[in-house]
């Protein structure tokens, strides 16, 4: 892994959003069109305003969250309602979103036609991922019911995965599509973030997921 430190925030979010803006517009060029991934929770936000202002084919831009929530978009703890308010606005509201929810009362009863739909932009051009303190990456969560599936070769593009951590049942791309995007980056704050990180590098997937990601991962980090 590569390892970016910054001496605050700001400048934090800014060289990030900035590096964001190249590889999209790279991917853009070389391809046509780009599949852009992100997190939810309010450590990016900052991140996604500036996103939302750039000047970008946005309309040639599919993004996907990393994962999401089983809760209906009107909650305050939908990632894609944060998505909405924060980055598909602007500018970036030309910007293609491939949903991970639906209105069904378990994620199992929408998984395949929400897969359908996340396969058809794979492979993920640029990658930018959170991680919590427990070394969770998307919704890979340490102790999660199909965790060792989800780490797998040969795991679907997308899963429904529980753990008590978790809270709500989850939706999350698996570890094989995180893998396979083109560019990787890992937004963390905090000395306790920072030392997550570094444990995982030298810990099993099964114990810290963030792991199966690290090796083509650069990692940004602001204390």
């Amino acid at each position: 892994m590569t390892f970016e430190e910054y001496p605050d925030r700001e400048m934090l979010m800014l060289a990030l959003a900035d590096r964001l803006t190249g590889e999209l517009r790279q991917a853009i060029a070389q391809h046509g069109r780009a599949t852009f991934s992100v997190p939810g929770g309010t450590t990016p936000g900052p991140v996604f305003d500036l996103l939302s202002a750039v000047d970008l084919d946005w309309d040639k831009v599919s993004v996907v969250l990393n994962d999401e929530r089983w809760v209906p978009e009107d909650s305050p703890r939908s990632n894609t309602r944060l998505l909405r308010e924060r980055l598909l606005r602007g500018r970036a509201a030309a910007a293609h979103l491939v949903p991970l929810h639906a209105p069904t009362p378990e994620p199992e009863d929408s998984l395949d036609a929400l897969a359908e739909a996340v396969e058809a932009v794979l492979p993920i051009d640029v990658l930018l991922l959170g991680m919590g303190a427990d070394m969770h990456t998307a919704s890979l969560f340490p102790g999660a019911d199909l965790l060792e599936q989800a780490l797998a070769p040969d795991a679907p593009a997308l899963m429904a995965l529980r753990a008590e951590a978790a809270g709500e049942a989850r939706i999350t791309l698996s570890a094989r599509v995180l893998r396979d995007a083109m560019h990787c980056h890992i937004l963390i704050i905090g000395d306790e973030k920072r030392a997550a990180i570094e444990r995982a590098a030298s810990l099993p997937e099964i114990e810290a997921p963030v792991h199966t990601v690290l090796r083509n991962a650069t990692i940004h980090w602001a204390p």
